[in-house]
């Protein structure tokens, strides 16, 4: 597998007081012919994420429409939500909704944070995405009582199909934290059945989180996934599986890595892997969690 790299796709300029900032985990929605609605996650001047999109034609690579519009913001002081919102995955349902799954950023004393899974519906009158409701879809439990974040569903079988990160352990610094890989399945949706598994996990200690996991199914019947891993800095990993379930780590594949100069050359994260015309695409973010902006790569 290789990725040839087309170069630094957006970088955010400061339109609005809730953009200011950042523009990470890029999430591709096909809207006509080479036409793509990009979301991704901006900041505020405090720091708090919300959600927002560039309309973008990949094979000319021209930006067609840069919105101002607020897809999704941060929750009121006190809800899940209210340090801010990440785009997990937009998934289209059996009954013609477009959910889109977020994380939700909540700030702590005794830990840097809790992140737990928000859901939002498309609105077509009014354009955005409206919360599901105020308390999150996937919250602690026995199997997952520390932090729940970035999902990532296909729908497979009349099964929806998750893969999510979680803690197993936490500390007072985010590098003391155990973050793991897990998985957990739906029929509608909306309530997910969590068994505990784990996909993927560090090789050593000094891999300690999994970020923004991205998972398809191919023709082959290969279950294909490329996620962010850290030790010192972000890299993308890639990962395959028969069953969803048991999986091979196979980074040593995954056939892109930092630049040797330039937006992307510190760090590289939060993929996206999206087909079109016989092509394969992958959307990253660069340096800074994506405070350089994102880019695109074509297999090849």
């Amino acid at each position: 597998m290789k990725w040839e790299k087309l170069g630094q796709l957006y970088t955010l300029r400061s339109l609005t007081d809730w953009m200011v900032s950042h523009s990470a985990n890029p999430t591709a929605e096909h809207l006509y012919e080479d036409v793509f609605r990009i979301y991704f996650s901006c900041r505020d001047k405090e720091n708090r994420s919300s959600i927002s999109y560039i309309d973008y034609d990949i094979i000319k690579q021209e930006l067609v429409a840069e919105s101002r519009v607020q897809v999704l913001a941060p929750g009121p002081l006190g809800a899940f939500d209210d340090a801010g919102c990440s785009i997990g995955c937009i998934i289209n349902t059996i009954d013609n909704k477009k959910y889109l799954y977020y994380m939700g950023w909540h700030l702590c004393v005794s830990v840097p944070w809790s992140n737990y899974t928000g859901l939002a519906v498309w609105s077509e009158s009014k354009r955005i995405f409206e919360k599901y409701q105020f308390t999150p879809i996937m919250d602690r439990t026995e199997i997952d009582p520390y932090s729940i974040s970035y999902p990532s569903i296909i729908h497979e079988d009349s099964v929806y199909k998750m893969w999510y990160g979680s803690n197993l352990s936490w500390g007072r610094e985010k590098q003391e934290m155990n973050h793991v890989i897990k998985y957990a399945e739906s029929k509608d949706g909306i309530k997910w059945d969590t068994t505990g598994h784990v996909c993927i996990q560090g090789k050593d200690e000094s891999e300690y989180a999994f970020a923004r996991t991205c998972v398809l199914l191919d023709g082959d019947g290969v279950y294909k996934m490329w996620y962010s891993y850290r030790g010192s800095t972000y890299r993308i990993g890639y990962a395959e599986s028969g069953d969803g379930l048991k999986w091979i780590r196979m980074d040593d594949q995954v056939g892109i890595d930092v630049s040797n100069s330039g937006w992307d050359s510190e760090m590289i994260e939060y993929p996206f892997v999206f087909d079109h015309k016989d092509k394969r695409y992958m959307l990253y973010a660069g340096n800074s969690f994506g405070k350089t902006g994102f880019g695109l790569a074509v297999l090849v």
